[in-house]
């Protein structure tokens, strides 16, 4: 089972890292604009690129884009851990429960390529 991290978007709620990490502090979960992570403002092919060099799954709530920006990423031979879409429909705590589920459960290599949409399990 290959460890899982997350990146999350920039327009993701802060609050879901800071519940992440008070619910599982080992879990590996970073935001763009956080310090190692890139930049705010970086561009989606861009964070395709550093999730794919970095080993991170992004999450994010970019319905819109996102899937298009991961299809050119492979069309350009590249590869992605994976991307999880966020769904307003959850709540913040049921959201938590799943992407720690995935976690503690999944193993980066049932994502890797692809869009999954929330929830998975």
């Amino acid at each position: 089972m290959s460890p899982i991290s997350y990146l999350l978007d920039e327009n993701v709620n802060p609050l879901f890292r800071r519940k992440l990490q008070r619910r599982e502090p080992t879990l590996v979960i970073w935001r763009v604009g956080s310090p190692g992570a890139p930049p705010d403002g970086t561009l989606d092919p861009e964070i395709l690129c550093w999730c794919e060099e970095h080993g991170f799954i992004l999450v994010t709530n970019n319905r819109k884009s996102i899937p298009q920006h991961l299809k050119d990423h492979l069309a350009a031979g590249r590869h992605a851990p994976g991307i999880f879409e966020l769904n307003d429909n959850m709540t913040i705590g049921a959201t938590i429960e799943e992407l720690w589920l995935i976690w503690a459960a999944g193993d980066e290599a049932d994502y890797r390529d692809k869009v999954s949409y929330m929830p998975i399990t």
